[in-house]
């Protein structure tokens, strides 16, 4: 019997075509990387105009004594936040209807204006309250200038990606002005490139040029505008006076002996944790998750901050260990909701209201901000009965009580889409508009992305309840 042997099949595997990228794709694909650089460049910078106030208080209470008064150091700070929440606002809406192009650049503009009018400013006939107010309206231009940043950075870098100290001896007054006038140059040498940046390919198919459905937007996103919106509250609630006002409690646990190049040596450590705990957060949470990276910063942020307060006095006789809790309280904050705050509320919203959502949640954040200063020194005065120290330990245990109650708000209503493309809610987002009437030819851009019938039973479903 004669045994039929089969020959093995050979299998001829081809070479795969080079793929060649277009001029257009290949500029396209630059751009992208360049606008995710600018816009972290971009917020460093909104940072720092926020930030600087701390030394600068310092030297205002060195210059004019008892004629800078709590108010006054409070109405200058407010002003940049009140700005923010008009920028926040007003260019989420501007760079989801005119582009982000067109957002940043303005927003670039008013940012070097608001700094170089703050550098220069001066009181009528030399008048110190004329000073303090002329600060006042030039903070709150480089306020909506700074609001706008966030709005329009985020927006535009989601998308892409989707796709030292003065030497001693100086005047005090040269000192704040210098510090004013160095916010000018980040600002500055981003402003080539954003005119010559485009808008994103997603952004362009995706824009919703008019007819915005704000009450359907409002309808399906609420809890996460909640979410997003009341933990940002919370956080610059926290941050913001406790950053703002760290110079102030730096001078004040020193003592009166301190020199102003003491202060600012421990200033310049407690401002070193904040680096490490964003760069730890932004390495942790794609791993662990945006949401659980958010909550975990917010809870432990509120535990050291209780711990810190119950025991305020003794650790201010261990000054050093005190700094280092202090700033280890701050980083915690950067590695939860200062890293992700911004982030989710670019990613869970869809591209056609990205930069208004997310200008709604950061403008309320920055309420949060403007309430935070506000109440600050007040609420020393009255929690402390008199006693600076006494007062200054229990706003740390308000402020974490605060922090526990953002990662109460992160973990019930915020959603993780860590591992979700912003094109998949860009589709949800246009199925939910169809079944509710929405006509989609209001959506801007020449190719508008065809929806994915094998989701369509779900919507259908919806759209006959509708009717009913």
């Amino acid at each position: 019997m004669d045994t039929k042997i089969e020959q093995p099949t050979q299998v001829v595997v081809l070479p795969e075509e080079p793929v060649h990228l277009t001029d257009l794709q290949k500029a396209s694909r630059v751009s992208a990387i360049f606008t995710v650089i600018f816009s972290g460049f971009a917020l460093l910078s909104d940072g720092y105009q926020v930030g600087v106030l701390s030394l600068i208080n310092v030297c205002f209470t060195k210059i004019y004594g008892d004629g800078f008064t709590s108010e006054m150091s409070t109405r200058i700070g407010n002003s940049l936040f009140v700005g923010c929440i008009i920028g926040q606002i007003s260019f989420g809406f501007i760079c989801d209807r005119l582009g982000r192009k067109v957002g940043l650049m303005i927003t670039t503009i008013l940012v070097i204006l608001g700094a170089a009018l703050c550098a220069g400013a001066y009181g009528a006939n030399g008048s110190v309250e004329g000073l303090f107010w002329a600060l006042t309206i030039y903070r709150g231009i480089l306020g909506v200038g700074v609001g706008g940043e966030y709005t329009c950075s985020s927006a535009s870098a989601s998308e892409a990606a989707d796709e030292g100290m003065p030497a001693a001896g100086c005047s005090y007054e040269v000192i704040w002005r210098t510090s004013f006038a160095f916010g000018v140059l980040p600002p500055l040498s981003v402003l080539y490139f954003r005119l010559k940046m485009s808008n994103s390919e997603i952004y362009k198919k995706n824009a919703i040029k008019k007819r915005v459905p704000y009450l359907l937007i409002i309808r399906r996103y609420w809890k996460y505008l909640v979410g997003t919106g009341g933990s940002w509250f919370f956080y610059n609630f926290i941050s913001y006076p406790l950053g703002i006002f760290a110079g102030t409690i730096l001078d004040e646990a020193l003592g009166s002996e301190a020199t102003f190049v003491q202060i600012a040596e421990w200033s310049l450590l407690l401002n070193c944790f904040y680096l490490p705990g964003s760069i730890s957060g932004a390495l942790v949470s794609d791993k662990l998750g945006r949401k659980k990276t958010m909550a975990t910063g917010f809870l432990v942020q509120g535990i050291l901050g209780i711990f810190m307060g119950v025991f305020y006095k003794k650790l201010l006789n261990i000054f050093p260990l005190f700094v280092v809790l202090y700033g280890t309280f701050m980083a915690m904050g950067e590695f939860g909701p200062g890293d992700m705050l911004g982030l989710v509320s670019a990613e869970i919203y869809p591209t056609a209201i990205r930069g208004t959502a997310y200008g709604w949640s950061a403008a309320i954040g920055k309420l949060g901000a403007f309430v935070g200063t506000t109440v600050f020194k007040p609420a020393i005065a009255n929690l402390g009965h008199g006693d600076v120290m006494l007062g200054q330990g229990r706003v740390f245990i308000l402020g974490s009580c605060l922090a526990l109650l953002g990662a109460v708000f992160t973990w019930f209503l915020i959603p993780d889409y860590s591992k979700k493309a912003l094109g998949e809610e860009d589709e949800d987002f246009r199925r939910y508009l169809v079944a509710h009437g929405f006509d989609l030819s209001n959506f801007g851009g020449e190719d508008v992305p065809a929806l994915d019938e094998e989701k369509a039973p779900a919507y259908a479903s919806e759209k006959e309840e509708l009717k009913a």
